[in-house]
C-alpha cells in the first residue's frame, strides 16, 4: 500500500499491480478498494493498475466539511503521483471521474447511474435522509436507505446482510453515501457536463443490467463528443474481470 497527500492534506490510500502505461480505477458508490481487486489483477497484465480508496473509505483520510470540489483534487493527486494516463470510473464514481475534467488520454465509466426514463424514482428527501441518519449515529440506517430505496433490495435481503460479518464493515463506509448523492446531484443526465468533456470515453453496461442502467450508459455516450458505447455479458451492474479488463485493454490500447 502506497499513500498520497491530496491538496488538502488528506492522505489517500492505494495499492499498484502489473506494469505497463498507468490506468487508475474510481470506485462506485458504498465501495472500498477491496471491491475491485479482482479487476486490478485481470488488468495488471497490460496496465499498472492504480486502485485508491476515495477519502472515507478503507485506509483512507476523511478531512471535513465534504466537498464534492475534494473528489475532484483527490483524483488529481492521485493521477500527478502515479503517472495515471488512463483512468475507469465505477457507477456513481462516473461524476467524480467527469467532473475533475482530468487530462487523461481516454478514459471509461462502467453504468453511471444517472435516473434516465424507466429508472426507480429517486428517494424522497434522500441526500438530508442520509445525513440525518450519520448524524444521529445510525449508519445502519443510512446503509438500508441506500439498499431498499435506492437500490431497490428487497428489506428482508437487508434484513438478513445485517445478520452477517459484512454489515460492520458496511456500517463503516455508510456516511460516504452522502458523498455519491452530492456527486450526483439530481442524478439526471448531465448533459451540458458532457458535452464540454472531450476525452475520449467509453461507457460500458453489462446485459443483464435493467433497461435504465442500459439506457443512462447510451444516452452518455450519445451526449458525449468522442462516447462509445459498449455492453457485454455479466450480472448486474458488474461485468466479470476478465471481461473488464479485454473491453479495457481494447479500447485503450487501439489507436
Amino acid at each position: 500500500m502506497d499513500k498520497v497527500v491530496s491538496k488538502d492534506g488528506t492522505e489517500l490510500a492505494y495499492d499498484t499491480y502489473g506494469s505497463g502505461p498507468v490506468l487508475v480505477l474510481v470506485a462506485g458508490g458504498f465501495t472500498e478498494r477491496s471491491r475491485y481487486v479482482d479487476d486490478a489483477k485481470a488488468l495488471s497484465s497490460e496496465f499498472t493498475v492504480v486502485n485508491y480508496d476515495r477519502r472515507g473509505r478503507g485506509d483512507s483520510g476523511d478531512t471535513l466539511p465534504y466537498a464534492v470540489e475534494r473528489e475532484w483534487e483527490d483524483l488529481e493527486a492521485v493521477r500527478s503521483a502515479t503517472g495515471a494516463r488512463f483512468a475507469c470510473a465505477y457507477s456513481s464514481g462516473s461524476m467524480v471521474l467527469l467532473q475533475s475534467r482530468l487530462p487523461f488520454e481516454k478514459q471509461a465509466l462502467m453504468e453511471p447511474p444517472f435516473r434516465v426514463e424507466g429508472a426507480p424514482a429517486p428517494p424522497d428527501r434522500y441526500i438530508e435522509r442520509l445525513q440525518e441518519f450519520v448524524d444521529t449515529g445510525n449508519p445502519g440506517g443510512a446503509a438500508e436507505l441506500f439498499m431498499v430505496e435506492a437500490v431497490g433490495q428487497p428489506k428482508e435481503v437487508v434484513d438478513q446482510i445485517r445478520q452477517t460479518p459484512m454489515w460492520a464493515g458496511m456500517e463503516a463506509i455508510a456516511h460516504t453515501l452522502v458523498y455519491d448523492g452530492l456527486q450526483l446531484g439530481d442524478s439526471a443526465v448531465p448533459r451540458e457536463l458532457l458535452a464540454s468533456i472531450d476525452v475520449p470515453t467509453l461507457a460500458m453496461f453489462s446485459n443483464a443490467s435493467p433497461d435504465w442502467l442500459k439506457g443512462a450508459a447510451r444516452q452518455a455516450s450519445e451526449a458525449l463528443p468522442q462516447g462509445t458505447l459498449e455492453g457485454h455479458d455479466g450480472t448486474f451492474h458488474t461485468l466479470p474481470p476478465e471481461t473488464m479488463a479485454q473491453a479495457l485493454t481494447d479500447y485503450f490500447l487501439t489507436a
